[in-house]
């Protein structure tokens, strides 16, 4: 996804001026943005740790003197900032680490927590290359996905860092000693632990093993439709052989979710009902199958209701369904029209 950071090393000309470096630093903004949502978990907050990475790097770029790439000096300065930004913040979560499913014939749908309790979603467009090699593509969707993110705010910082920059970026031990200014038998004992911790997640859904190039495939795009089709006829039976048995639907910033093929139909025929009528825009979310959803309006037409993520078994079955309610927010960051006509 990322090339090396050996491959340029430049160092300021006197006559350097703040738009030179400007545009210098500018090309960065993407990965640093991808790196820095890993890290923290938030869009938002990727957002603002880029703009503060850019404006130290913008302050200090006098005394960059090129011993090292611009790339590992930008990316020093980004993983500084995100350990600030950790030191004072609390793990963000998704509703399944909070506490036990709910029941689907239940109306109560939970306490409503702070957006910085919340993984958040992301567009692809925001966090990732459009071209590039295929497995260093599909590692980086893969690597944007809910679940592994979730389970990135598992680790300490230094863990987590060391683990995205060796096996999302690819940089070498002695690269990644470098940036944290440690050793390389530090870093591999960081990167052994921080494996163990994410394979007591069970996050083993390899990338690239099934050819996902880009993270998006035929068989993810014709799983989309269907699953849409049917949501959209509110046809039970057909979404039922869409759900994996052991599918989970979740509502952030509310706390609950259900957890059962059969629990979240239930959930759909029951508390969920409203969803009946409603209308679906295909979007790019997380390195995975996810769209828009507007209910009906009576008013006419019809009007945001919430940003869904999909996320499956790469074997054709929905595995979860994580629908953010805070339309406000999503919509305008994904490009969505308020309403549907």
């Amino acid at each position: 996804m990322t090339r090396s950071p050996e491959v340029e090393t430049l160092s300021r000309p006197d006559t350097t001026t703040d738009e030179d470096v400007g545009a210098l630093l500018e090309p960065f903004r993407g990965e640093l943005t991808g790196y820095c949502y890993r890290m923290l978990g938030g869009a938002f907050e990727a957002d603002d740790a880029v703009q503060e990475t850019m404006l130290r790097a913008w302050r200090a770029y006098d005394r960059f003197e090129g011993r090292s790439s611009l790339r590992s000096w930008l990316y020093r300065i980004a993983t500084n900032v995100c350990f600030d930004h950790l030191g004072s913040s609390k793990r963000r979560e998704r509703p399944m680490g909070l506490g036990g499913a709910q029941p689907a014939e239940e109306q109560y749908f939970g306490d409503v927590l702070p957006e910085e309790r919340w993984v958040e979603p992301v567009p692809d467009d925001a966090v990732l290359p459009r071209a590039g090699d295929p497995a260093d593509m599909a590692v980086g969707h893969e690597s944007i996905r809910l679940a592994f993110v979730a389970a990135l705010q598992h680790l300490p910082p230094r863990q987590r860092a060391v683990l995205v920059l060796r096996e999302v970026l690819r940089w070498s031990a002695a690269e990644v000693a470098a940036l944290l200014g440690t050793t390389v038998a530090s870093v591999n004992s960081a990167l052994q632990r921080a494996r163990a911790t994410l394979g007591s997640k069970a996050l083993r859904r390899d990338a690239g093993e099934d050819g996902r190039g880009d993270g998006w495939t035929p068989v993810d795009q014709e799983l989309l439709e269907r699953y849409l089709d049917a949501f959209e006829r509110y046809d039970m039976d057909a979404l039922v052989k869409l759900l994996h048995e052991d599918a989970v639907l979740n509502m952030p910033p509310y706390t609950m979710w259900v957890s059962g093929r059969s629990e979240v139909v239930r959930w759909m025929l029951g508390a969920g009902a409203g969803c009946r009528g409603s209308r679906c825009l295909p979007v790019r979310a997380n390195g995975s199958m996810a769209y828009a959803q507007y209910r009906q309006d009576p008013t006419g037409g019809w009007s945001p209701w919430g940003l869904a993520v999909l996320e499956d078994d790469g074997g054709g079955r929905i595995t979860g369904i994580t629908t953010f309610l805070d339309t406000a927010t999503w919509f305008p960051r994904f490009g969505l029209p308020a309403r549907l006509d």
